[in-house]
């Protein structure tokens, strides 16, 4: 459904038409009473001096005869244009507020979010007060005091809408491609959170109105000659026992109008909610490195070379002392239990991980060119041209309010140095190539328009803009059916074929190891226990951790009658690893001697390397049956 189709199926409604009529009612009046009555509200006239209501004067006459019913009119104008500025600059200072950690970085973003929440704290009235006193008594006080205090919530709401599409694939993708942080806020950020920001600066005029009622009725706002909605309520209510219509139709004044912007907002919720029917509204213990057995480099083929890396949080470790090299051309899966570091390896190697995430190795090549001496201004064009990132959910990888056409222009566009209509060009030109049917119509519509696969296939032709040596896929055939899987994992193969690229990738899927990679590396809590050619995995593995994958996994023969066979006990915990090997406390071959050292990944003189005091021993069974609290 298209956005017009949207507002007008909400203005079909009762709440869209109740705010339709009251919020057009009320802008008519502030543009058209002063024109109309102005002259009436302001001739005074001594012989009705605090008349009560009555035909000639429908809400009676103030202290100099001015007829009540016309002030209020001619003061919409006042109230609501006050209102408008105060909430405008509410919303400025609490996007400039709410996009800090974005604009400056971690550590001035904390300060600027630390003093957020405790402004925050205070409710918003006592703040409009406090600022009303601070700025002094009048409009050009009231206006910044209400806006001041409107930041905080502001800026609250936009901080959480942001972290939450800052960590999104697209944007780790702009990150990567060398976007600058204004640009990323600007182009990818705030248009993904414009509808939420807009339905609750709507509302917030609501409550902007109401408190410029409250401190011209505490004689803080407007300030005479002048005069608004809640100075006329001040002044009807010291003759409210003998003209209570005095008081009264002020009071109604900004009831209504205030319900009219929080109907809009309320409307405006209601049309811009969800977009789509799909959418979603991140040494002892190195891998034989630090035990002496050092990976071959230096090879005339390698794609990406990584010695002795190590991801850290603080005084969590989540990947230790990994190591292995890519040659062109060669497919490399990585697989282990959910938690065990593959999707850090990879956002690693990358350079994605970002503060307070510390990224260390011996060695980190790509391509030849050291990464982490690299310079960071140099990193975007090196990795956005040659390293493709295919993330796990294509959902999330795409700007939902962008074309997939334009998005994948930019590629070529910051890298390729291309002009607007060349890089759209290619943009249809790589859709075509992986296979996307009707690609210069497909090229102008929004991800939710694709369907899984599809957005898989463009978030692998986005890859494809550059020239990739590498593409790094982290489960790309998660929630695809088997028939998309195929299509996707051959697309994979084929480009593989045609451009000698080296992949690596990151899976759950045995079963997809094995088709796709010719060879397997084994993860469990941080560290590789096993690296050995796919064509011995099934027969030829000898890692306990690595036979008890192979076993958890169902097949035709699995008795259906009988519980589903897991690995015993739980993933360790990487922020207090155990000491000696990691899998001991849940394999039933560990002795004293696997608590206590932990083995090296060595050559197993077979073309692997595995990582285990027992690796020639088998033990029976390898596996226990499923119990309860304990799972895969």
């Amino acid at each position: 459904m298209t956005s017009r189709a949207r507002w007008a199926g909400v203005l079909r409604t009762p709440v869209g038409v109740a705010a339709a009529v009251l919020l057009g009612a009320v802008l008519l009046l502030a543009v058209c009473a002063p024109l109309l009555w102005g002259g009436r509200a302001d001739e005074v006239d001594t012989a009705h001096i605090l008349a009560p209501a009555s035909a000639e004067h429908w809400a009676g006459t103030d202290n100099l005869g001015r007829d009540i019913f016309f002030r209020v009119l001619v003061a919409t104008r006042t109230s609501v244009w006050l209102a408008l500025l105060a909430t405008g600059l509410g919303v400025a200072v609490g996007l400039l507020l709410g996009t800090a950690p974005l604009l400056l970085g971690p550590r001035l973003g904390r300060l600027v979010t630390a003093a957020v929440n405790i402004a925050v704290a205070f409710p918003g009235l006592l703040l409009a007060l406090s600022f009303a006193v601070i700025f002094g008594a009048g409009a050009s006080g009231a206006v910044p005091a209400i806006g001041l205090a409107i930041a905080p919530g502001f800026a609250r709401l936009t901080q959480t809408l942001s972290a939450t599409v800052a960590g999104r694939d697209f944007v780790a993708a702009a990150r990567i491609a060398g976007v600058g942080r204004i640009r990323v806020l600007l182009r990818h950020v705030l248009p993904n959170i414009a509808e939420p920001l807009l339905v609750n600066a709507t509302m917030a005029a609501g409550g902007s109105l109401l408190a410029f009622a409250g401190l011209s009725f505490l004689g803080l706002g407007v300030q005479t000659p002048g005069y608004d909605w809640g100075r006329l309520l001040g002044e009807g209510l010291n003759g409210i026992y003998l003209n209570p219509a005095a008081a009264l139709v002020p009071g109604v004044a900004v009831v209504l109008a205030g319900l009219a912007f929080n109907l809009v907002g309320e409307a405006a919720a209601k049309a811009v909610g969800p977009r789509t029917a799909t959418a979603p509204v991140r040494g002892a213990s190195a891998d034989g490195i630090a035990h002496g057995a050092d990976l071959p480099a230096g090879q005339a083929d390698a794609v990406l070379v990584v010695e002795d890396l190590t991801v850290s949080f603080g005084p969590v470790t989540p990947v230790r002392g990994v190591g292995f090299t890519l040659r062109r051309g060669e497919s490399v899966g990585i697989v282990g239990e959910s938690g065990s570091g593959k999707s850090l390896t990879a956002l690693a190697v990358a350079q994605l991980i970002e503060q307070p995430g510390r990224v260390e190795a011996r060695r980190l090549e790509f391509l030849g060119d050291d990464l982490l001496r690299t310079p960071p201004r140099a990193r975007p064009r090196l990795l956005g041209t040659s390293l493709a990132m295919v993330f796990q959910d294509p959902m999330t990888s795409f700007n939902p309010v962008q074309r997939i056409g334009r998005q994948l222009a930019e590629v070529a566009e910051q890298h390729l140095g291309q002009r607007r209509g060349p890089a759209l060009a290619r943009a249809v030109d790589r859709l075509r190539a992986v296979r996307i049917p009707g690609a210069a119509r497909r090229a102008r519509q929004f991800p939710h328009e694709f369907s899984g696969g599809m957005r898989q296939r463009a978030m692998i032709g986005m890859g494809l803009m550059g020239e990739p040596k590498l593409i790094i896929a982290d489960e790309p055939t998660t929630a695809l059916d088997v028939t998309v899987q195929r299509q996707v994992l051959s697309l994979l193969a084929d480009v593989r074929a045609a451009d000698d690229v080296a992949v690596l990738l990151i899976s759950h899927d045995l079963g997809v190891v094995e088709q796709v990679c010719d060879r397997v590396l084994v993860m469990y809590a941080g560290r590789f226990v096993e690296d050995l050619p796919v064509a011995r995995l099934r027969d030829g593995a000898r890692h306990p951790y690595t036979r008890a994958l192979l076993g958890a996994v169902p097949d035709l023969a699995t008795d259906r009658d009988q519980p589903l066979v897991v690995i015993p006990g739980r993933p360790a915990d990487p922020a207090a690893p155990p000491p000696g090997c990691a899998f001991a406390p849940r394999c039933p071959l560990a002795d004293d001697h696997c608590v206590r050292a932990d083995p090296a990944l060595v050559d197993d003189g077979s073309g692997g390397r595995v990582a285990c005091w027992h690796a020639d021993e088998r033990p029976e069974p390898v596996l226990s049956a499923a119990t309860e609290g304990e799972g895969r």
